[in-house]
């Protein structure tokens, strides 16, 4: 045994199991394309968050954050385009009443309802395989719709935010003035979206909460070509990075009638989920389409005055972005191993020691008073710089077993040998092989394993 390929269902079971995803307000029945991370989904979910934030804003020198709100001025999503044009096709079943996305029943990517509706002439019903029960394609917008302020009217309309980037194009000048950032610079963020997704399934993978990590990088329209490529390139190799197969992984080009019709360039990173190779990662030449819009609308100058030529210029901009719930599977998927161990199945997540949820588990031998007092001091000394856990419960082989399962890098073993050399056996997650290492020495040791 070794690489498992796990099914939807066997990941949505192992991950109720383990604690890394629940079903949000499952105890009434739950609400579709809604998720809650559980205890060990978080730390995975906060450590993918660290990981890209350290990569890509602390790791470059012309990149800086950003943390806007997520509900913003109703012009804002007038000036992005998505007031009117921010919708998915839809199709009803007349036959059993049930909704879905046009373009996953023709299965074609297009926004030209024609077309559309052309490939569904002949398609029936997904659910209950009527045929010629389907009706026309037709948009439906995808924002959440809110109102500030106590009166419910056209006033008071907005929406929560579809994607980050809008934040970031309205904070792109107060940004330039006080970091004093010269092109190419980039604005990064990772946040809350929400779509109000059609169908929403695939677990995680489609759902209407969820959280982006966007950069957008303004340049020369003249070095737009240059910066697209080297973000694909720098993007692809952050993913691999992560621990994730490059087997698993491919590059898929938009055609001229995928992409924005403002988009030069546009692709994706694909990730072979066990529902085929679906996107990943996108990076988009989105030219100056954002920055003039939000002028247009605005009325504020967002010109760049380029000291080298002496004339304004609209930057380009170069968008990398990534959903934190698609990575997060991709990660649960290439780290999932079944092996066989002395003749039993063992289940382990390799996971990168920087994406573990728990790095080291500290695990007393028996729960007697003196080897308990002992391993609660060793907690101590190693805790605070990362998640560590401490468990007395059930036999050792067990415990191992549940550390397995969770990808914890190392294991401590406090035993009654402890009480007598100050030293105690860690064991490796993915070898299993078991060194002895003196207390006062552990900090440093395992500081050194998890770097």
């Amino acid at each position: 045994m070794g690489k498992t390929n796990l099914s939807m269902e066997q990941l949505v079971s192992y991950a109720k199991r383990r604690g890394f995803v629940f079903q949000s307000s499952e105890i009434y029945g739950g609400i579709a394309g809604f998720y809650d991370f559980g205890p060990y989904g978080a730390e995975l979910a906060d450590n993918i968050k660290s990981s890209w934030w350290r990569h890509f804003v602390y790791n470059n020198f012309n990149v800086v954050g950003l943390n806007s709100s997520i509900i913003q001025n109703s012009k804002l999503w007038q000036a992005s385009g998505h007031v009117d044009t921010f919708v998915d096709p839809m199709v009803d079943c007349r036959s059993c009443k049930h909704r879905f996305r046009a373009d996953h029943v023709a299965e074609i990517d297009t926004n030209n309802l024609t077309k559309l509706n052309e490939a569904l002439a002949d398609k029936s019903c997904p659910n209950c395989g009527e045929k010629n029960s389907l009706t026309e394609a037709r948009n439906f917008q995808m924002m959440f719709k809110t109102f500030v302020g106590p009166v419910e009217d056209d006033a008071a309309t907005t929406y929560l935010r579809p994607e980050t980037a809008g934040g970031i194009f309205a904070q792109y000048d107060n940004v330039r003035e006080t970091t004093r950032k010269k092109l190419p610079f980039g604005i990064a963020q990772i946040g809350k979206a929400f779509r109000n997704e059609i169908t929403p399934g695939d677990f995680i993978f489609r759902v209407r909460e969820f959280t982006q990590m966007e950069l957008e990088i303004f340049t020369k329209p003249e070095e737009a070509d240059k910066w697209f490529e080297f973000w694909k390139d720098y993007c692809l190799e952050w993913v691999k990075g992560l621990g994730i197969s490059q087997d698993n992984l491919r590059w898929h080009e938009h055609s001229e009638e995928e992409r924005a019709h403002y988009a030069a360039a546009s692709t994706d990173i694909q990730y072979k989920f066990p529902f085929g190779f679906k996107e990943l990662y996108g990076v988009a030449n989105r030219t100056d389409h954002d920055l003039k819009s939000h002028m247009k609308v605005s009325g504020k100058d967002l010109n760049y005055f380029d000291e080298e030529t002496g004339k304004n210029i609209v930057p380009y901009v170069i968008e990398p972005s990534v959903g934190v719930e698609r990575l997060f599977m991709a990660v649960m998927l290439d780290a999932y191993h079944e092996e066989e161990v002395d003749g039993e199945k063992r289940i382990v997540m390799k996971f990168h020691p920087d994406l573990a949820p728990v790095k080291v588990a500290v695990l007393p031998l028996s729960k007697k008073t003196e080897l308990s007092d002992v391993a609660k001091d060793v907690f101590k000394s190693i805790a605070g710089e990362y998640n560590v856990e401490y468990d007395e419960t059930q036999s050792i082989g067990k415990r191992y077993r549940r550390q397995d399962e969770i990808g914890t890098p190392y294991c401590v073993t406090v035993d009654f040998e402890s009480l007598e050399d100050q030293a105690v056996t860690v064991r490796d997650r993915d070898s299993m092989k078991q060194e002895r290492v003196k207390m006062g020495e552990l900090k440093s040791y395992l500081e050194g394993k998890l770097k």
